[in-house]
């Protein structure tokens, strides 16, 4: 049976997917029209990423089947799916971390030269990727080595490596999920001349804005099935909320005015060669400080320089008032400073380990008395955390990489809970989460400045940004371009800092 090549570029019809004791995808329907943005929504863990691992060539499937351009899809070879026409921008960004960023772009379809087409066109390559990132706006060297990039910076190269195959179907998972607003204007340009060309694209993103921006037809998945699928014209944000969470969320930003103490901690001019330099704020008790900017400001490298991830080079830290040296993240944990990262699979979890190994791992010396460990108390604290924040597992002893995005960003936030902090630094911290995991997060940032806890938040999402925070802080370039109260942020005044233009 042949699909519609003139209706859709795309037929996915009853697919089903089990794994171990899971039925992932429960016979799912899923039609993209050419020169379209087909959205697909859902909380995390609804299958979205399973289906789209699916369709190209990741994961075999239990039942039904895949109709690419009117002819049946034979999806078991990847290499097979890419030379199709179908690109995918992962969510997990996987780059090859000490090859060049053109090294990566073309990873497995190097332009040859030579008799035989034996050689690779290294000239052709990175001036082909040059140009590439040229016509996209991004300020980043083809020769520069992956790891030298931010997990932005490599989300971007990704973006330019999809966009690069001229696919018919680009699937894009949470492709802006950690980039800033000046990189998602370039995005958004693109997929617009992507649609210009013919291409259709599949948008999975838990943004609201984006998917009323962009859309044209939205489908959601809930718990492993398709529960809707209509013209985006047909939605309106609560109506799609209501159908992915399978509830109404009255608020996803919680913020509560509570009582800001005395200042808990500070820095004075603290500078690292090449990362930042002279950069001043404080943040006090019960106070959300939140940091904006764009890519490259140095938000992050600050965050890491305070938890003791980098050494600087000058300035003063002070914590209650009295100077700090914090030289690993060892006196940071020590002094009650606690830090959940960008990259939460990469720094904040040990994925092959439980959820109540993750939780319980860095506060060990509370359920310890020198040689043995208090087990019945870690579970009883284990327990409670996972309550407090409705973390999803089917047990304490389930393996972590199993978890949902959401799920995992709340055992970083649980394991810290476990200690007595005074400062919480959250970068990105809900980066590719649901809005259902992401209303509860904010609720516990609530929550934890009403208990005293002083926060800085650093996000790429001006919303969040202007919604959770008492004061702001945006950087550019490394240094503090300036810092606004709550009753003077707007979007046009932080953007207006992150460009350099004065307010």
């Amino acid at each position: 049976m042949e699909g519609d090549p003139q209706q859709y570029v795309l037929e996915m019809r009853g697919i089903t997917k089990r794994f171990p004791g899971v039925l992932a995808l429960d016979r799912i329907n899923l039609k993209v029209r050419p020169a379209s943005v087909h959205a697909l929504v859902g909380e995390n863990g609804a299958g979205k990423s399973t289906l789209m691992n699916v369709l190209s060539g990741g994961y075999s499937i239990d039942g039904g089947e895949i109709f690419f351009k009117g002819r049946r899809l034979d999806h078991g070879d990847i290499t097979a799916v890419l030379q199709s026409g179908i690109s995918m921008v992962r969510q997990e960004l996987s780059p090859v971390l000490d090859m060049t960023v053109a090294e990566n772009v073309f990873l497995g379809r190097e332009p040859m030269r030579g008799p035989f087409s034996a050689i690779v066109d290294s000239d052709k390559m990175y001036a082909d990727t040059q140009a590439l990132l040229d016509r996209l706006g991004l300020r980043m060297s083809a020769r520069g080595i992956m790891r030298d990039f931010s997990i932005a910076s490599m989300q971007l190269i990704e973006i330019a490596k999809a966009i690069s195959r001229e696919a018919s179907l680009v699937i894009m998972d949470e492709p802006t999920s950690a980039i800033s607003e000046r990189e998602v204007s370039m995005l958004f340009r693109q997929i617009s001349d992507l649609k210009k060309r013919g291409a259709a694209i599949i948008y999975i993103t838990h943004k609201m804005d984006e998917i009323f921006q962009i859309a044209d037809d939205i489908t959601v998945i809930r718990d492993g099935r398709c529960v809707a699928s209509n013209s985006a014209s047909e939605y309106d944000e609560n109506k799609l909320i209501a159908q992915m969470v399978g509830r109404t969320i009255s608020n996803i930003f919680p913020k509560e005015d509570v009582p800001i103490g005395e200042e808990v901690f500070a820095v004075e001019k603290i500078t690292k060669n090449g990362a930042f330099r002279d950069v001043s704020f404080s943040v006090r008790k019960g106070e959300v400080l939140g940091m904006a900017g764009l890519i490259g400001a140095g938000r992050t490298e600050v965050a890491r320089a305070i938890f003791g991830l980098d050494p600087i080079d000058s300035g003063e830290i002070r914590l209650s008032g009295e100077p700090i040296d914090i030289a690993t993240p060892a006196d940071a944990i020590r002094m009650g400073i606690a830090m959940v990262s960008e990259d939460r699979k990469a720094e904040g979890l040990v994925l092959c380990r439980s959820v109540g190994e993750n939780i319980s791992l860095a506060n060990l010396n509370r359920f310890t008395d020198r040689l043995f460990i208090d087990e019945k108390s870690e579970r009883a604290e284990i327990g409670r955390m996972i309550q407090l924040l409705r973390i999803k597992t089917p047990g304490v002893s389930t393996i972590v990489e199993t978890l949902s995005g959401g799920n995992q960003q709340k055992l970083v936030i649980a394991k810290w809970l476990l200690g007595n902090i005074k400062l919480l630094i959250l970068d990105e911290p809900t980066r590719g989460i649901d809005i259902g995991s992401k209303s509860e997060i904010h609720r516990l940032i609530v929550k934890l400045a009403r208990d005293g806890v002083a926060i800085i938040m650093i996000s790429s999402e001006l919303p969040e940004i202007l919604a959770m925070s008492d004061k702001i802080v945006v950087m550019k370039r490394g240094i503090v371009a300036g810092e606004l109260r709550r009753r003077e942020a707007t979007q046009e005044n932080l953007m207006r800092l992150s460009a350099g233009v004065s307010v």
